[in-house]
């Protein structure tokens, strides 16, 4: 293994002055700069960065834990944290939790064991409670990204998806729509209540019954059985002229549900819902959705989580609500009704 004495001899220098290289510390010409970059890229030397945490109290990691990956809204987040990591000199991991809680606390024991600075997090649930408590226990800052946790202050990014909700069932009212039915995620997660509680004060203010037959509450992730949904569909009397969705999965998969069965999206069933489909979305533009600013959740809230950590050693500040808000964008799946 290729150390700094080894550059030091190599370069000339003393092994101090390479410290101060790969550390970025102490005054170091420009010139023995270069000279001894140059030696550390022919001898393929990688620092250890463990071990200059250990010295440095930070380790400029930082760690995204969020809940499926494969959500374009995720994915864009992600982009959207990583970018703002790096352009502040940090590097970041990524976690997926599945909404598993589980999973989620095994993510966060590896954050602490790492020794990760900070940490963005859109939370499995309200059972995430205890795993920030742990975060909180040791000192790691966090910020919490598109859900809360009852019971845990603490900076958060949020969309406006209770308005949200709200302005899809303005929307279908406006098309002629009086049976609008709701898939959402479950209660447990705080997003997911927002929206229906948003969907039952739409269909108040446009004199509609709220009626239970029409919601079905599931996980917001993907599926391979999709029997629920089906179960669903064939137990609402009569059926809903509209479907509203609680994320882009389900809103995939109540279409696909459909197309199986031969019901065309929107002649005989319209269906909205929120976040879009991801970038290449704009190439056959369909589905009507709230689109929530997801590059935003991510950039923001990881400059927030760097000002925590950049901070920790001053008087503790306010904790930071940011509400972003939700944009409708009407689109081809959604029909007039006479």
């Amino acid at each position: 293994m290729v150390t700094i004495y080894d550059i030091a001899a190599k370069a000339g220098v003393s092994a101090m002055t390479v410290s101060r290289v790969i550390n970025n510390t102490g005054k170091i010409s420009d010139k023995t700069r270069a000279k001894v970059q140059k030696v550390m890229e022919e001898l393929n030397y990688v620092p250890n960065h463990m071990a200059r945490s250990l010295v440095l109290q930070q380790s400029k990691l930082l760690f995204l834990l969020i809940t499926d990956i494969t959500n374009p809204f995720y994915t864009t987040l992600a982009r959207g944290a990583e970018d703002s990591a790096k352009k502040q000199g940090y590097r970041l991991l990524f976690g997926n939790s599945d909404e598993n809680a589980q999973k989620e606390k095994d993510y966060v024991d590896t954050i602490l064991a790492t020794r990760a600075d900070g940490v963005l997090v859109a939370p499995a649930g309200d059972s995430s409670l205890p795993h920030l408590e742990s975060l909180r226990r040791h000192n790691v800052p966090f910020v919490l990204l598109d859900r809360e946790v009852p019971g845990m202050g603490s900076d958060v990014v949020l969309g406006d998806t209770k308005e949200g909700a709200r302005k899809l069932v303005d929307h279908l009212t406006s098309r002629g729509h009086r049976r609008i039915a709701l898939i959402n995620g479950l209660p447990s997660i705080s997003s997911a209540r927002l929206r229906l509680e948003g969907f039952r004060e739409a269909l108040k203010l446009n004199d509609l019954e709220y009626d239970e037959q029409y919601v079905l509450e599931t996980a917001f992730e993907p599926k391979s059985d999709l029997s629920d949904i089906e179960s669903w569909l064939d137990s609402m009397n009569p059926p809903p002229t509209a479907i509203v969705a609680g994320n882009n999965v389900l809103a995939v998969e109540v279409i696909r549900t459909l197309m199986n069965r031969g019901i065309r999206v929107p002649e005989e069933l319209s269906v909205v819902g929120f976040d879009d489909l991801g970038p290449y979305s704009e190439i056959d533009p369909f589905l009507t959705v709230i689109a929530q600013q997801a590059y935003q959740f991510g950039y923001l809230g990881m400059q927030m989580l760097i000002e925590r950590i950049e901070e920790r050693d001053q008087a503790p500040q306010p904790w930071r609500r940011i509400v972003l808000p939700a944009e409708l964008i009407a689109r081809r799946s959604v029909s007039l009704r006479e």
